[in-house]
This record gives C-alpha cells, sequence and structure tokens, in this order.
C-alpha cells in the first residue's frame, strides 16, 4: 500500500484546516483518502497528516498544480514536506 505522509506547520490550525476540508473532493479525485490528522502536542500548529494512495501519478499532479500552492498559502501555510512512502508487509 502507499501512503502520502505530510506534515505543515501553519499560521492558524482552524483557519488551515476550513481551507484543507474545502478541498476534500478534489483529493479524493486525485486518488488520495485522508486517514488520520494530528496536531503536534507542543504546537498545535504544526499539523501532520496520511492519506491513502489509489493513484500515485493523479496524487501528484494534485500537489504539483498551482491551485494547490494557492491554497496552502490562502490556508496560512508556512512551510510543509510530504513524502509518498509504502508499507513493509511482515516487519
Amino acid at each position: 500500500m502507499t501512503y502520502m505522509l505530510c506534515r505543515n506547520r501553519v499560521a492558524n490550525f482552524f483557519k488551515w484546516k476550513a481551507v484543507f476540508d474545502a478541498h476534500l473532493e478534489a483529493q479524493a479525485d486525485s486518488g488520495l483518502r485522508l486517514l488520520d490528522l494530528w496536531r503536534s502536542v507542543d504546537d498545535p500548529n504544526n499539523v501532520f497528516f496520511r492519506f491513502e494512495v489509489t493513484d500515485i501519478e493523479k496524487a501528484r499532479q494534485f500537489i504539483n498544480d498551482p491551485a494547490a500552492a494557492k491554497a496552502g498559502e490562502e490556508s496560512g501555510v508556512i512551510d510543509g514536506e510530504i513524502h509518498f512512502v509504502e508499507s513493509i508487509p511482515d516487519v
């Protein structure tokens, strides 16, 4: 199984979450299904999330689309990182 792990440091979690939620349909259309969403205990504006990826090429197109950068800017993303990872069975 392939996953996309993400971290965003944001200016305001609640503003970020509202924009994030507004893009759930676009995420699904891009082969992404949100599995987990976490906030740092020490810094609630440091957000971590994990998607199941059903189509890695669609997912890459989604995150590289200029609209994604605009949404990040509108939501107050300060910085972030994205990693595509695979589960390793029987470890």
